[in-house]
């Protein structure tokens, strides 16, 4: 079914939407800028270098940022023309596409990883990371991981999996079921391993932001007990606000990565899944 599916969109488009491409461009541009233009001026307004967590940050936006503006116009240009990824530059456009949208999926989410475990260390473990994680820390995970996925995402290249074109013909992506493969083996072998490296580092950011939720609760709890049991309703509330208040800066990390990793999984374990079950 599979090699009829991709059969039918090798030369003309087979069920393209452009204006959805569009819109999903237009968002993406925008919405990173605007991360990019808040980051800055939150920066500005409290005179202060960057911390960790707003170098991390830049950078998941500046990598999402540049991953939209390369892999946009390929598929503007497949529905000018009416043509495929494939008609328009051969398997060799192809696998470039299917490289770069690897690579700009893996690394976004090592990025987003990484800042709920620094998130998780700041507010659980204080004194932890207050000796051990500097600003060349987090620069420095930043080039890792950017290495790292580089590495990996090139790994078709030597043959162990494969890129190949889907549906409506306008993106490529890693060959999730082999079909009719000669080496069926290791193709299965690079999607399985990369979508259970998706599926781990998702993993990971439930839990440290599971932890910061509950860390978060106890600080809550702990300083109303010390207030005392015995308060007026108005009095508990003034602690409260006063709380939140005082970790209105924590509160607003955890909110922004809430919302980052609901997307990401949204966006992610439909690949996921694709590569257990093709």
């Amino acid at each position: 079914m599979s090699n009829i599916s991709n059969s039918s969109c090798n030369n003309t488009l087979s069920d393209g939407k452009p204006t959805t491409s569009i819109f999903m461009f237009l968002a993406g541009v925008g919405g990173n800028l605007l991360a990019l233009f808040i980051l800055g001026v939150h920066q500005k307004r409290h005179h202060s270098r960057s911390s960790v967590f707003c170098i991390l940050v830049t950078g998941l936006a500046l990598t999402d940022l540049l991953g939209t503006c390369l892999l946009s116009p390929p598929v503007f240009v497949c529905y000018a023309h009416n043509m495929t990824l494939k008609t328009l530059g051969g398997s060799r456009l192809c696998n470039l596409f299917g490289f770069a949208v690897s690579f700009f999926g893996l690394a976004p989410t090592l990025i987003l990883c990484a800042i709920a475990l620094e998130r998780c260390l700041a507010i659980s473990h204080p004194y932890f990371y207050s000796v051990h994680i500097r600003r060349s820390f987090a620069k420095f995970t930043l080039v890792f991981i950017y290495l790292f996925s580089l590495a990996f995402c090139l790994l078709p290249y030597s043959g162990y999996g494969k890129f190949r074109q889907y549906n409506p013909g306008t993106w490529c992506f890693i060959d999730m079921d082999a079909t009719g493969d000669d080496h069926a083996s290791l193709v299965l072998a690079f999607s399985l391993s990369y979508s259970s490296l998706m599926a781990l580092l998702i993993f990971i950011v439930f839990v440290c932001n599971g932890s910061v939720i509950v860390s978060l609760c106890q600080m809550h709890r702990s300083q109303m007990v010390r207030r005392g049991s015995v308060v007026s309703m108005g009095r508990k509330k003034k602690l409260s606000l006063a709380w939140f208040g005082q970790g209105e800066e924590e509160m607003d990390y955890l909110v922004w990565l809430a919302l980052m990793t609901v997307i990401f999984v949204v966006c992610s374990l439909p690949l996921i899944v694709s590569s257990y079950f093709p």
